[in-house]
């Protein structure tokens, strides 16, 4: 029998505390568009370097694959980030974090800015990269607690406009500035976006900080977890330079990202307090959404590097004016984003997605048959239609990612997704570039071999150029090879757009192994069966 003094046997934990009630009003409407600003200037600042590569190269002295590295290192610092945005939600609170990235993403942008050489960029771009990571699942995470939780459909599709837009404006914007003002400015209009964003997300949501606590740190995973990330990027960046695994330090690249994963695999999986909760793929709904929406992502995100690049250098396009053409992507994605967040609650997720991804293979299939006469209504009409399938893409993918996760479990799970999804756009856009390469080196040899001069044919050509255009036999020459050149580039170009239609169509089987989920996939949003 219990004394009065005993103290019970198992005293229960203490409940959660409540979540804050939902914003109402103009407080919503003015949250809502800080916090939506503050994930477009995240995202824009993936993409809006793409046309501005050549020019930030030409300047700083480097070769243009040289220049990649800077949006591959944002990429990859970002990856690395995101996923820790769970264990420093705990420790510092949402709102602290989500405010502190903010300024600190202004911060590094200033320093981009001023970058004098390529190193002190590359630094600046790893350092911003870092203290994006959890802006964008703390964006999500943030939203869904201000709306209540019949709308929020509604956040996640006001959230999804931000994060489809911000892409689609980056190459137009970037080519805009570039040609009228300076690469530099790329980076410094953060600044006063940055400020506002920061302040205003801080004056309304200081009273809202979610509960704190010390976990410990899993230094060990950490390290892992950089270790993989960083051989993994710096091996697909550097392979085509290399030789790929002819060469010793690629291959020394390959097996530390391959050990290393493992190790942090098996490191996380046992680990009491990871650092990266890997257990969340355990469900059917995260696993599946999140390898879809991510390989996807990684397909999307490789093609909207190279579409500007291949029109800069084989079909003499301006920054800005290669920018323009990918803008077009964005009419529909934000027209369409809200229609989505009143449609995704009375239907099912997956359907929705498998439109999208059948809408991603049209359009890239479209584009597989480009020639190298296209006029620049046959570039922009792919782009156009492309927004249809990206405004039914982020939303339910998202919605089936965090479908029954409890308010505390949204900031992990976001991280974790969004790591995976960032990741593999690092990775799509570095094969893809390496892809193009090798197809470009293919189609060279194959269209070049009869051209000798002890082909009749060949030589009959040569001198026929000669007669018409006035040139001596090195131009004429010289004129072929870039012909050549050109027409390479082109079917290499068709290749990767034709195998991106057939990745989006093989990949749509993932979204099936989920459960069905209506309603957005807001706290408790779990499938019916």
């Amino acid at each position: 029998m219990t004394q009065p003094n005993d103290a019970p046997a198992s005293a229960p934990p203490p409940p959660p505390p409540a979540p804050p009630p939902p914003l109402e009003g103009g407080k919503l409407v003015l949250a809502t568009f800080a916090v939506a600003l503050a994930t477009f200037m995240n995202v824009l600042d993936t993409s809006i370097a793409n046309v501005a590569i050549p020019t930030i190269s030409g300047n700083l002295g480097v070769s243009v694959d040289e220049g990649t590295w800077v949006i591959t290192v944002f990429a990859a610092a970002n990856a690395v980030s995101i996923p820790l945005t769970g264990w420093l939600t705990q420790r510092i609170g949402q709102v602290k974090l989500f405010v502190g990235a903010i300024l600190a993403f202004t911060l590094a942008s200033w320093l981009c800015g001023i970058a004098p050489t390529l190193p002190v960029l590359l630094i600046a771009r790893i350092f911003q990269g870092a203290v994006a990571g959890p802006l964008i699942p703390l964006s999500q995470a943030i939203l869904l607690g201000s709306y209540p939780k019949e709308k929020a459909s509604t956040a996640l599709a006001l959230w999804a406009m931000t994060a489809t837009v911000g892409p689609i404006a980056g190459p137009a914007l970037g080519g805009w500035i570039t040609d009228s003002y300076s690469w530099s400015w790329i980076f410094y209009i953060n600044i006063p976006v940055g400020l506002f964003a920061g302040g205003v997300t801080w004056m309304i949501y200081r009273t809202r900080e979610s509960p704190t606590r010390k976990p410990p740190i899993d230094v060990i995973g950490l390290g892992l977890l950089i270790t993989w990330v960083a051989s993994l990027q710096i091996m697909l960046d550097k392979g085509k330079d290399l030789d790929w695994f002819s060469s010793p330090v690629i291959a020394t690249l390959g097996l530390v990202a391959l050990i290393s994963f493992a190790f942090f695999l098996v490191w996380e999986l046992t680990e009491e307090n990871p650092i990266v909760d890997l257990r969340l793929f355990r469900q059917r709904n995260f696993l599946g959404g999140t390898i879809a929406i991510s390989v996807a992502y990684g397909v999307f995100f490789g093609n909207l590097v190279l579409l500007p690049q291949w029109m800069q250098e084989y079909l003499n396009y301006r920054s800005v004016d290669a920018g323009l053409v990918t803008a077009p992507l964005g009419v529909f994605a934000v027209i369409l984003a809200p229609v989505m967040g009143r449609v995704l609650p009375r239907s099912d997720a997956r359907v929705i997605s498998t439109l999208a991804f059948v809408g991603f293979a049209i359009v890239f299939y479209m584009r597989s048959k480009y020639v190298i006469e296209i006029d620049t209504w046959h570039l922009v009409l792919p782009t156009l239609l492309q927004g249809i399938p990206m405004a039914m893409f982020f939303v339910p993918l998202t919605a089936i990612i965090l479908s029954g996760q409890p308010p505390s479990r949204i900031p992990a799970a976001a991280g974790l997704s969004n790591f995976v999804r960032v990741f593999c756009g690092a990775v799509g856009t570095s094969l893809a570039g390496t892809a193009w390469n090798n197809r470009t080196v293919l189609h060279h040899v194959r269209l070049t071999e009869q051209a000798s001069i002890g082909n009749p044919v060949f030589a009959q050509q040569i001198d026929t150029t000669q007669a018409l255009l006035h040139l001596n036999a090195q131009s004429a020459n010289a004129l072929f090879d870039f012909t050549v050149n050109t027409q390479a580039a082109m079917m290499g170009l068709n290749d990767i757009f034709l195998i991106s239609a057939i990745i989006f169509v093989l990949i749509i089987p993932l979204i099936w192994i989920t459960r069905p989920v209506k309603g957005g996939g807001g706290p408790g949003a779990a499938g019916a069966h």
